[in-house]
């Protein structure tokens, strides 16, 4: 096992562990990280209105280390705050030109931070700060971290097809012509997956004539569809990605036990997928995205009886990768700790601390702002709080 300080620390006994637990800290960074945020969003803010206009080269050049810097938070938080483990199974070719072309990676969406862990491994293969997604609309309104997403082209979906279709047409054109490899995340589900949302799946599957998926909703295929058409030419393959969490982990992998310190290990399978296998005509493609799920099912059924991905599901075994973690993301935490948070917190100790009750209001209220901008966001990641769409039939068309 690679060092970390989370294993090394813990080994001399329970203070750290202690340390970790105690949710003052846990308070603490989360709100350091959105003081770290705004100032982020500030350059983004300024480059976009003052550089974008006249070099869009130059501006994703920047912006691309400004989202890192944002981005590797998280990673920070799940790889050396809580000691978070990965194992890949990705053949070694596949992981070498996932590390230097376009790609368009297909996920399952069934995890408060199956989005982290794909972080983690685009942080690994050194494409993290070009990542983007197809996410609801909704989210750019969320102070700091939504902000940062908008400044960084995510995709907006406002599931009004009309208007989702000419804002894919007009966003992956921009996208394939970036300076550098991006990764653009599809996650077909539209949705986390919950009890209630599969039920409603499966129903709709049985009437539509569509396979009935045990550990997965039925994939909305409108977005990948339109989406083809641009991406060809451009990007050559497309990534399966399946993500498991061993259900009888005692530690659930949720945001909450991340930040507590509490470590859990992430399984991912990854398969290439040339672009060109995909038929060109939509009913091909659609049937070629609900066999894709198709196996993707059989997959985390084979997981969760066997602890296997491939033990019983038919799928072609592939072999582990070792990537290793790198330290770009603690110095970059460490850099702000030393550039911004001692000095933040030296000013906000002493507002508090000044005898005056003006002052002291100041203080306390920018440290509770910022609290509840964080837990609002830590909410919206909880799977029992996801969205409410594809729970009914209308929705699920």
């Amino acid at each position: 096992m690679p060092w970390a300080p989370t294993h090394h620390f813990a080994s001399n006994g329970s203070l750290y562990r202690d340390f970790k637990d105690d949710l003052s800290w846990v308070s603490k960074l989360k709100i350091s990280k959105r003081y770290i945020w705004l100032i982020i969003n500030f350059f983004q803010c300024f480059l976009y209105f003052g550089l974008r206009p006249f070099s869009r080269y130059f501006y994703r050049k920047i912006n691309y280390y400004l989202c890192y810097s944002l981005y590797s938070q998280f990673v920070f938080v799940a790889e050396w705050w809580s000691g978070l483990e990965l194992v890949l199974y990705m053949n070694k070719d596949d992981l070498e030109k996932f590390k230097k072309d376009h790609k368009y990676v297909i996920m399952n969406h069934r995890y408060e931070i199956d989005w982290i862990c794909g972080w983690i491994l685009c942080e690994r293969t050194g494409v993290l700060g070009n990542c983007k997604a197809y996410v609801k609309k909704s989210l750019q309104y969320v102070p700091t971290f939504g902000w940062a997403l908008r400044f960084a082209e995510f995709i907006f979906m406002e599931r009004n097809w009309e208007k989702d279709k000419e804002i894919i047409t007009s966003l992956i054109n921009e996208l394939v012509n970036y300076p550098d490899s991006i990764t653009l995340l599809l996650c077909a589900e539209g949705t986390r997956v919950t009890a209630q949302k599969l039920e409603a799946s499966q129903k709709f599957a049985q009437k539509a004539g569509l396979p009935v998926l045990n550990y997965h909703l039925t994939p909305r295929t409108k977005g990948f569809i339109a989406s083809l058409p641009h991406m060809r030419g451009k990007i050559t393959d497309i990534y399966d990605m399946q993500l498991q969490f061993k259900s009888d982990d005692p530690i659930k992998p949720t945001l909450t036990n991340l930040l507590q310190g509490k470590q859990v290990t992430a399984y991912l399978s990854i398969s290439r997928i040339p672009l060109n296998e995909v038929p060109e005509d939509e009913k091909g493609a659609e049937e070629w995205l609900h066999k894709l799920y198709e196996k993707k099912d059989r997959m985390a059924k084979s997981f969760e009886e066997t602890g296997d991905f491939f033990a019983i599901s038919g799928v072609p075994k592939l072999e582990r990768s070792i990537i290793e973690k790198r330290y770009y993301s603690l110095v970059n935490i460490i850099c702000w700790t030393v550039v911004v948070i001692t000095p933040m917190l030296y000013y906000l100790i002493n507002l508090l601390l000044s005898g005056s009750i003006i002052y002291f209001l100041i203080g306390a209220g920018s440290i509770l702002l910022i609290y509840l901008l964080m837990q609002r966001m830590i909410g919206m990641s909880k799977i029992s709080k996801s969205s409410s769409y594809g729970t009914n039939d209308k929705k699920l068309q």
